[in-house]
């Protein structure tokens, strides 16, 4: 295993990416819709471009099975960016999206009626666990909020409720996309190109039902302070460029994991999507000083340690492991 050019440069848009999108969220908080719309017109022009060529290539999985799978994934992202404006703190946003395999492994069980190993349950009690931990703590601090009047705090607690709930309904809504994804798959074969430009083309004229927040969050964005870009030495609102940042990383992001499906094995793309999480949740929480008690470490650990047991990363490491330490011996 090696680190290639494209694997580097993954890595890097991954972090310009998390810092561009938290000091967007940081300055505006319910800057969501914007961003999400900007990076689904970027990726959708690209696809029409290069993918679906201009229009006339046919695609291979039916159209109406792009608009079911679509409707699942503009809910998804509208939810999850609303959920930010219901007092859901960005690490716990984090960590409740990380138990998308508790989601997975249930719907699995009851719509394709698969049956998992002992260590597979085990991995998702560990990541339920470790949820069920940041979100009570989590509750506490909000519950505990002595700046707030006792009026105001159960009304801010109910908000978080409120958000609890969307976080869950988007959990559950991302694991039934990612199970009809696999029975088109299995039905017409892998065009993960063509999913990636229908599942960002299709939703668009659903923004409109947005354009008001997103109008709103753009003249915002006009009127932040002005940016000198390095190198070309143009100026603009800084917000417009962390936005421009972000989309472009975005793309990035989203073509290199492809290109890591295509080009390494299955062990090192679940490995870098699970530090992709922890490194997000690490940044968010360093640099931004969120709170985060011994306890939300205690359950961030059980998430990260229930995956990695998800993907069976310890018995694939040791075959990679005995062939390094033989190498040496048969040079």
């Amino acid at each position: 295993f090696y680190w290639s050019p494209m694997q580097c440069l993954f890595s890097v848009a991954l972090l310009l990416r998390l810092l561009c999108l938290f000091c967007a969220n940081r300055q505006f908080p319910g800057c969501g819709n914007i961003v999400t719309f900007s990076q689904f017109l970027f990726i959708a022009v690209e696809g029409f471009i290069f993918e679906a060529n201009f229009g006339r290539k046919k695609p291979a999985i039916p159209i109406r099975y792009y608009f079911i799978m679509v409707g699942m994934f503009f809910t998804v992202s509208v939810v999850n960016n609303y959920a930010l404006n219901l007092n859901i703190a960005m690490p716990l946003h984090m960590i409740f999206r990380s138990g998308s395999l508790i989601a997975s492994m249930a719907l699995g069980v009851i719509i394709l009626k698969k049956r998992y190993s002992v260590s597979k349950y085990t991995s998702i009690a560990l990541v339920s666990l470790g949820i069920f931990t940041c979100t009570f703590m989590s509750a506490k601090q909000v519950a505990s909020d002595s700046s707030l009047t006792e009026e105001d705090g159960l009304q801010v607690f109910l908000w978080w409720l409120l958000g609890i709930a969307a976080l869950t309904f988007a959990l559950l809504m991302s694991a039934r996309m990612g199970i009809f994804q696999e029975m088109l798959y299995k039905q017409f074969g892998k065009h993960s190109k063509e999913a990636l430009f229908y599942n960002h083309a299709l939703p668009l004229p659903g923004f409109l039902l947005l354009a008001p927040n997103i109008y709103h969050h753009a003249l915002l964005f006009s009127q932040s302070e002005p940016f000198q870009v390095p190198v070309i030495g143009l100026t603009m609102p800084i917000m417009w460029f962390y936005l421009l940042m972000n989309v472009i990383t975005q793309y990035v992001c989203i073509r290199g994991v492809f290109i890591l499906t295509t080009e390494c094995t299955s062990l090192t793309v679940t490995l870098v999507v699970t530090l992709r999480k922890f490194v997000s949740l690490i940044f968010s929480i360093l640099y931004f000083h969120n709170p985060f008690t011994a306890w939300h470490w205690l359950g961030t650990s059980f998430v990260f340690l229930g995956t990695l047991m998800y993907t069976e990363v310890w018995s694939s490491l040791g075959p990679l492991l005995a062939r390094w330490r033989k190498r040496p011996k048969e040079e």
